[in-house]
C-alpha cells in the first residue's frame, strides 16, 4: 500500500491490508449475488409507481436486505422496518459502539427505491437484466444507492472483524428518494430520539470525478420539479380548418418556458434563482477543473452532430462546466403528455401540451420559495387567456452546500484516499439531489459530512447501461470503514 501515509493517520493497530481483503471477500461473496437480486426487482419509486404498495417491489427489496443485515451476526446489532400509515417503509439498525462510548453516533445513509427504466439500453442489457462484467455490475439501482446498505454494514463488520474501536453506527435506509424524499421527513421525526448525537454523516449515494481516487462530495443542487400544462380546446381539431384562428398549446408553452429561461444560451433568467458560489468552492472547482481537464465534459455519450463531428457542449471550459452543473440553476423537459407518436400523429391541432419540467437549483436557494414563485411566472397572465397550470410534484428539496470540515476529517479522508487508491482525496460538487442531506445539517448543525458514493464517470444513474463500478466500491467501502476508525473519541 502507500509508504507516504504518516503512522498518525491510521487508527491504532488498524491493518489496512487485511481491512481491505476483508471488504473484498464480502464483496465478492456476498454483496454482489445480493446487488444481482436486487438489480432484477423493479423496484420502482413511488412517484413513478403509482401502485407500488400492491405491487410489493419496494417491500421485496426491503424485506431482502433488511434479512441480509440480520444475517451478518453484528454483535448487538438491532434492525426494524419502520413503517408509518400510507407512507414507504424505512431499514432503522443499530450497531452498539465497541470503544468506550462518548454517546457519538455515526449515521450511515442510502436508498433502495429505483429511477423508471428509461430507454437506449444496449441490446444486452436491461434495467432489471443484471450482468456483471469487466468489474462493472450492470442495471438499474445498483449504484444509485443500492449496495448503500451493504457497503455499510460490511465496513463495520470489517472494523469489528479486527477488534478496531468504532463509535456507535445507525443506519437510515429510505425508499422514496427517488421522488423526493417527501416520506422521509415524518420517519425522522419519529426516530429522531433513536438517532443520538449525530457527530457523522456517511452518504453513500453521491459521485465521483474519476475512479483513481477518493472524492468527497462539497455540495448538491436541490430541486423542482412539476407538470406544466396548456389547454386551448376540449377536443383536437382539423389543423387545416383551425390553424391561425386556434392559439397552438404548443406555441404557448414554449413562449412560457421563454418567461423562464434564455433559450439561446440556457440560462434560467430570474435572478432569485441565483446564488453567490463562495470563494471556497470557487478555489475547489478550480483544483478539480485542473485535475479532470477536458473529461467534465467528455464523459457525455455525445451522439454526432450536424457535420459529422460530436454535438457540442455548452461550454468546452472544464472550470466553467463544473459551475455549471453544481452552482448554477437548470432548466430540463424529461417528459412530455398531448404529443401522439409519429407514427399516428396526423394534421389535429391538439388540444393540450403537457410538459414535465426539471430544475436545478443552486445549493443554497431555498425550493419551497423557488417552488412559489415558479408557479406564479408561468401561470400568470396567460397568452391568449389558455388555461394554464404549473403542478409542483411533492418533494421540493433544498440543496446543500457542505460545512467546514474538522482537521481529523480532513486527514483521515487524504490518509484514506492514499490507503486504498494511492491518491490524494479529491473535492467536487454534484449536480444531483440528496434531500435528506440538508435536513440532517439543519438537525444536528455540530455533525461531519462524509458524503461520496461510486457514480463516477460513465456510469449513467437514471440512463441507460448504468453500471456500479465494483472495484471502486470495494476501496470506497474499506475508506468509509478506516474513517469510522479514525473519528475521535
Amino acid at each position: 500500500m502507500n509508504a507516504r501515509i504518516p503512522d498518525d493517520a491510521l487508527p491504532p493497530t488498524l491493518d489496512p491490508d487485511a481491512l481491505q481483503a476483508f471488504v473484498d471477500r464480502q464483496w465478492d461473496d456476498e454483496i454482489i449475488p445480493a446487488l444481482t437480486d436486487y438489480i432484477a426487482v423493479p423496484a420502482k419509486s413511488p412517484a413513478f409507481d403509482a401502485d407500488w404498495e400492491k405491487n410489493a417491489y419496494i417491500e421485496r427489496v426491503v424485506r431482502d436486505a433488511a434479512q441480509w443485515v440480520e444475517a451478518r451476526k453484528v454483535a448487538g446489532l438491532k434492525l426494524e422496518v419502520v413503517r408509518l400509515p400510507g407512507r414507504t417503509p424505512v431499514i432503522f439498525f443499530d450497531a452498539p459502539a465497541t470503544r468506550a462510548d462518548n454517546g457519538d453516533t455515526v449515521l450511515l445513509y442510502g436508498h433502495l427505491d429505483k429511477q423508471p427504466e428509461f430507454s437506449g439500453w444496449r441490446s444486452d442489457l436491461g434495467p432489471w437484466t443484471p450482468k456483471y462484467e469487466d468489474g462493472k455490475l450492470y442495471g438499474r439501482g445498483g449504484a444509485d444507492d443500492g449496495y448503500a446498505i451493504y457497503a455499510s454494514l460490511t465496513a463495520i463488520m470489517a472494523l469489528d472483524a479486527q477488534g478496531i474501536p468504532r463509535p456507535r453506527c445507525v443506519g437510515i435506509v429510505e425508499t422514496c428518494e427517488e421522488s423526493g424524499s417527501y416520506d422521509l421527513l415524518p420517519y425522522i421525526d419519529a426516530l429522531r430520539d433513536r438517532l443520538g448525537n449525530v457527530a457523522l454523516v456517511v452518504c453513500l449515494d453521491s459521485g465521483a470525478g474519476n475512479y483513481d481516487q477518493l472524492w468527497m462530495t462539497t455540495s448538491l443542487r436541490g430541486m423542482v420539479a412539476g407538470t406544466l400544462e396548456v389547454q386551448v380546446l376540449d377536443e383536437g381539431v382539423h389543423s387545416g380548418d383551425s390553424s391561425g384562428v386556434v392559439p397552438s398549446s404548443f406555441r404557448i408553452l414554449r413562449h412560457l418556458l421563454d418567461r423562464l429561461e434564455d433559450s439561446a444560451t440556457g440560462r434560467l433568467l430570474p435572478q432569485s434563482l441565483h446564488c453567490e458560489i463562495p470563494a471556497e468552492r470557487r478555489e475547489q472547482v478550480r483544483e478539480t477543473a485542473r485535475i479532470l481537464g477536458d473529461e467534465v465534459w467528455r464523459r457525455f455519450p455525445w451522439s454526432c452532430g450536424a457535420d459529422g463531428g460530436f454535438v457540442l457542449p455548452m461550454t468546452t471550459q472544464p472550470e466553467e462546466a463544473l459551475l455549471n452543473r453544481t452552482w448554477r440553476p437548470t432548466l430540463s423537459v424529461t417528459g412530455a403528455e398531448g404529443l401522439p407518436p409519429l407514427s399516428s400523429a396526423g394534421n389535429v391541432l391538439r388540444p393540450r401540451t403537457a410538459f414535465k419540467l426539471s430544475l436545478r437549483l443552486p445549493p443554497l436557494i431555498d425550493a419551497v420559495a423557488a417552488s412559489q414563485e415558479i408557479k406564479q411566472l408561468l401561470e400568470a397572465d396567460s397568452p391568449y387567456n389558455a388555461k394554464v397550470i404549473f403542478h409542483a410534484n411533492q418533494g421540493a428539496a433544498t440543496g446543500w452546500n457542505a460545512p467546514a470540515s474538522a482537521p481529523w476529517l480532513t486527514q483521515a479522508l487524504d490518509a484514506a484516499s492514499r490507503q486504498y487508491y494511492d491518491a490524494p482525496c479529491g473535492y467536487i460538487g454534484q449536480g444531483g439531489t440528496i434531500p435528506l442531506m440538508s435536513l440532517l445539517q439543519q438537525g444536528f448543525p455540530k455533525a461531519q459530512f462524509m458524503v461520496c458514493g461510486v457514480l463516477g464517470p460513465r456510469s449513467n444513474a437514471h440512463g441507460p447501461n448504468e453500471f456500479l463500478h465494483v472495484p471502486y466500491g470495494k476501496r470506497l467501502t474499506a475508506a468509509v470503514a478506516q474513517i469510522m476508525a479514525a473519528m475521535p473519541a
